[in-house]
């Protein structure tokens, strides 16, 4: 699987399938802090990705008035 990363951006190949929540923590990334996009779709952490997918892993971030 491809894995598009954001922040900084950098691409990484795994090989699955494997569920969102073991990308996840190979990666070393917080899931409560990540959103995993899949086929433009937002997945769960116990979603199994394909070995040919292409995902998108973004750090949630918010903003607004203070």
């Amino acid at each position: 699987m491809q894995i598009k990363l954001y922040h900084p951006t950098r691409e990484i190949s795994f090989k699955g399938p494997k569920p969102v929540s073991s990308i996840l923590l190979k990666l070393g990334l917080p899931r409560e802090a990540h959103l995993v996009i899949c086929e433009d779709v937002l997945v769960t952490e116990d979603t199994m990705i394909a070995d040919d997918a292409v995902i998108e892993i973004r750090p949630v971030i918010s903003g607004g008035r203070a």
